[in-house]
């Protein structure tokens, strides 16, 4: 008779139980704030608003958080006129202020223009060359039957030479040169691709840290929420401390992967801002951007006329022309030359010479190894240019698998979160109003609720960056977003 009872009898527990529910579920707690969280269901009346740290698990503004509750559009699907526009234009800001700001970019540039110089140099060949000499000295000449010279002598002479037919080595030299400025104008392009697959790749980055905080800080408030509601009931049964402990443990398990995800959000913000300072746009609408798969054809079409492979066209075309220039060397070489000398001094005299030159090169032992090792150069591109463009249709293929599985399982994930909302909704009314589950129970269908939800973030991201890459590896994300 004088031994304490562990427990209520069962007419007071069920009493405390649904005195308990009721005061959850009243709009003067924060509890009912919580319960109003959960999707509701059909039976269930929604609560009136009473504490702003119990929101509901979507956000206000549509474009913060993503719609769960919609499977993400297909390839194909009609866009609505507008939609996505301000983010898209956004991102093609970033990467146009990326490319201005590039140091890499900016070398690039240099050496496409550098290039483009060397056309003219080698263009110029067919110009005439005009030199002057000059000499200031003594001489002191003699033959026999003749008076010997000697004195201060000055000389100065003009010569005038010009090409008449070089076999075609400048016609070639010049070819070979234009070449390479088209691989080093692909070579600018390929930088600026890859300072734009960054700045994207970041951004979307950013706005998928942005989001899972926002979810991780949602869950963290119906922890908070459901610790305030244990309050009340260890208040009056102490027996229930253990569910308060792993309640508030719970809630810190949240605000600690929140923190977590922020702090690679300022990483993320930190490497961004090195390409596009410190002017960082928002991240609204950047969850929809890029969302649809191009069709796998379509890209292995692109991918011959990508900036890379283009670039080995170029070189393996510079090394056939270089071949034909060594070949032309080996030619007759004709010429025009007019020189004019005039010797002041010691021996006044003067002359004037003009005519054709010739020179052809019989026979050199160099020439055969030049040539020979300039075709093989050649073969070399050509080869580098078809396992260059192989690996990069594979690749493509598989990026597209990966955005297709992303998509997939952003679809899959979407039917498990419908399930998980009727799940973590009976099971919180059940342990609310008939205390027929435990607390562990409910935190369990929370905890997996919100990592389903992550998880779906995670998916929808996963789409774009893919996407981004199989752009990236076509013609390029700038022209994709303009």
């Amino acid at each position: 008779m004088g031994t304490p009872q562990t427990k209520p009898s069962w007419p007071a527990a069920l009493t405390l139980a649904i005195a308990l529910g009721a005061a959850m579920l009243s709009p003067a707690t924060p509890a009912a704030t919580a319960r109003r969280a959960t999707p509701a269901l059909p039976s269930t009346e929604p609560a009136p608003a009473s504490n702003g740290r119990c929101i509901g698990d979507e956000g206000s503004d549509p474009q913060s958080v993503p719609a769960f509750r919609t499977v993400p559009a297909t390839q194909g699907s009609a866009a609505q006129p507008g939609a996505g526009t301000a983010p898209r234009m956004n991102l093609l800001a970033m990467v146009r202020t990326a490319i201005h700001r590039s140091n890499a970019v900016g070398a690039a540039r240099l050496l496409s223009e550098a290039a483009a110089i060397d056309i003219d140099e080698a263009h110029a060949a067919y110009w005439p060359q005009v030199g002057i000499s000059g000499q200031v000295g003594g001489i002191d000449a003699g033959a026999p039957g003749s008076p010997s010279v000697h004195g201060k002598q000055f000389q100065g002479g003009v010569n005038v030479s010009a090409p008449l037919y070089d076999g075609g080595h400048t016609r070639d030299m010049t070819d070979y040169r234009t070449h390479l400025a088209e691989v080093a104008k692909f070579g600018e392009v390929s930088a600026q691709e890859q300072v734009a697959l960054q700045t994207v790749s970041l951004a979307l980055d950013r706005s998928r840290y942005t989001v899972e905080a926002q979810v991780y800080d949602q869950y963290a408030r119906k922890m908070s929420c459901l610790v305030e509601a244990l309050q009340m009931i260890v208040s009056a049964d102490r027996g229930r401390t253990s569910e308060l402990v792993q309640a508030r443990k719970t809630q810190q398990q949240a605000e600690l992967s929140r923190d977590q995800v922020l702090s690679q959000k300022r990483l993320t913000e930190i490497r961004l801002r090195r390409f596009i300072g410190d002017d960082l746009p928002p991240t609204e609408g950047i969850t929809s951007v890029m969302l649809d798969t191009p069709a796998l054809p379509d890209l292995v079409t692109m991918a011959s006329r990508a900036a890379e492979i283009q670039s080995l066209d170029s070189q393996a075309a510079a090394l056939d022309s270089y071949v034909k220039a060594v070949l032309d060397g080996q030619k007759p070489q004709l010429g025009l030359l007019v020189a004019a000398t005039k010797s002041a001094g010691a021996g006044d005299s003067r002359s004037v010479s003009g005519g054709i030159t010739f020179n052809w090169q019989l026979f050199n032992a160099a020439n055969k190894y030049t040539t020979e090792a300039a075709r093989k150069r050649a073969a070399a591109a050509r080869m580098n240019r078809e396992d260059a463009l192989e690996a990069r249709k594979y690749r493509m293929a598989e990026v597209h698998e990966q955005a297709q599985h992303a998509m997939e399982r952003a679809r899959s994930v979407i039917e498990i979160l419908h399930n998980s909302e009727l799940v973590r909704n009976f099971t919180l009314q059940q342990w609310q109003q008939l205390g027929r589950r435990s607390l562990f129970d409910v935190m369990a269908a929370e905890g997996d609720h919100y990592s389903m939800r992550v998880q779906y973030v995670d998916a929808l991201y996963d789409t774009q960056q893919s996407n981004a890459l199989l752009w990236s590896l076509g013609l390029g994300l700038a022209n994709h977003l303009e």
